[in-house]
Formats: C-alpha cells, sequence, structure tokens
C-alpha cells in the first residue's frame, strides 16, 4: 500500500490520523488508551506540541495540532506511538508491529473548516455507535474542553481561543459545544476521508497557498470541490482508511 502523507508547514493546523497494525484493536483496554493520553502529555511538556483537539479509539487515534515550525510533531507522534508499542507489546509478551508504518497528516484551514474538523473529530464515537454523544468517551478532547482538569492538561485551550478569535475561554466552550450538537442534529455523522486523507481542506484560496508552498512535494496532486470544502488530495485516494471502531472490541 503507498505510504502516508505526512507534510508540514509551520503555523498551519495538523489533522493527524493513526491505525493500529491492520486495523487490530490493540487499544480497546482502557489502560491502553490511558497510556496514549499519557505519551500525548508528555509530548506536551517535552517538546511543546500543540493540542487542539484528539480522541482515542480502540483501533485508531485522531490528533489535531498546530505546528510551531520546532519539529515537534515529528518527535510527538516518534515518542507516543513508539512508547506505547513498546509497553503494550512488553506486557503481552508480543511481538511486531503496534501501528501501520507512518501517520497520515491533513492540513486544516483555521476558521470554519478547522471547526467542523474539530466536530468530526469529536463525533468518532457516535458515528461508531458506542456512545450517544461526544461527551460519554473520556478518552477525548471534548471533554477536557468542556470540562478542564486541574492537573494533566493537553488542550491548548488559549490557542483555540487565539485561532478563533475568542477572548474567554467560557465563550470558546459554549461555540464548541454549538459546533458539536449542530452537526449532530444535522446527522453529518457519515464517515469522510475527506478530513483523514488528503493533504490539505479548506477553501479554494487555502488549498492553492499549500500548493504553493508545498511545491514540487505536491505537484501532481489535484485540488477537489467536495461541495461545502476543497480538498488538496493524494493521486486516486490512494491512502486507504477505515477508521471505523466497532462496539464488540471495546471495553
Amino acid at each position: 500500500m503507498p505510504r502516508a502523507n505526512r507534510f508540514f508547514l509551520p503555523g498551519h493546523a495538523w489533522h493527524i490520523t493513526h491505525r493500529c497494525h491492520k486495523k487490530e484493536f490493540l487499544l480497546k483496554f482502557a489502560k491502553d488508551r490511558d497510556r496514549w493520553r499519557y505519551w500525548l502529555y508528555e509530548s506536551r511538556k517535552r517538546y511543546g506540541l500543540c493540542v487542539l483537539d484528539y480522541i482515542i479509539t480502540s483501533n485508531h487515534i485522531h490528533l489535531l495540532v498546530l505546528d510551531q515550525g520546532k519539529g515537534e510533531i515529528a518527535r510527538s507522534m516518534q515518542l507516543i506511538a513508539g512508547r506505547t508499542a513498546q509497553e503494550y507489546n512488553r506486557r503481552k509478551n508480543r511481538k511486531g508491529a503496534f501501528w501501520e508504518d507512518r501517520y497520515h497528516a491533513t492540513a486544516v484551514e483555521t476558521g470554519e473548516h478547522l471547526a467542523r474538523c474539530m466536530a468530526y473529530i469529536d463525533l468518532n464515537m457516535v458515528r461508531a455507535g458506542v456512545a450517544g454523544h461526544p461527551g460519554d468517551w473520556q478518552w477525548s478532547g471534548y471533554n477536557e474542553i468542556q470540562h478542564p482538569p486541574k492537573r494533566y492538561r493537553i488542550v491548548d485551550i488559549a490557542m483555540l481561543c487565539k485561532l478563533f478569535g475568542i477572548c474567554e475561554p467560557e465563550k470558546f466552550r459554549q461555540r464548541h459545544r454549538a459546533w458539536v450538537a449542530t452537526k449532530q442534529m444535522e446527522n453529518e455523522n457519515a464517515r469522510d476521508t475527506g478530513w483523514s486523507a488528503s493533504i490539505a481542506v479548506g477553501s479554494e484560496r487555502y488549498i492553492e497557498q499549500v500548493k504553493a508552498a508545498l511545491g514540487i512535494m505536491v505537484k501532481h496532486r489535484g485540488s477537489v470541490d467536495d461541495g461545502d470544502k476543497y480538498l488538496l488530495r493524494e493521486p486516486d485516494f490512494s491512502y486507504s482508511i477505515d477508521f471505523d471502531a466497532k462496539k464488540g472490541a471495546l471495553s
């Protein structure tokens, strides 16, 4: 299978998706999801990773981050994936790959498209039929945004407020709840590979800016009008993703 895209541009928000090897449910137990989240927290501490949202399911993760141009995303993903796999294999006396060889990264335009991407991430377990509401799944940025922990915070609420031009965290939380509620009421729960398999998502102007910035690396990639957004796509959408979770595999 062709290798997943992971271009990066400083100053851009990136939606990262990473799945377990052969779609196995290697994150089905709470302790393993807890460990992935722990190493995400460590990445924020060690490398200054700016986390905007995330969700951990039984066989894949979604992570929304802001690239600050310090190489923090690549180092963080190496740490999180490596340590999670090592701990799992050691505990289970298991050998072999834990993750697909590469994670995929999609640039997301700030503003409306970033809000929609957050709602898409937050509704992941609702789409899977595991939860009736994003707040029912504790391994998520949604819960952290809405109910900030006193310690071990991961999501950068201050940066979210800055990106959306909102002065107060509580006002951002209200806006965030509204985005998710609107998408849920509109029944927009269908899986949309545009968010997970494109090089970039946003307005037509944004797509052209990303193409210009990446230059020869995306020379043969095409821009596609997806109705409510434009996509800079991989050739033939070669990175095939099945990120649907299954109820039976969850603890």
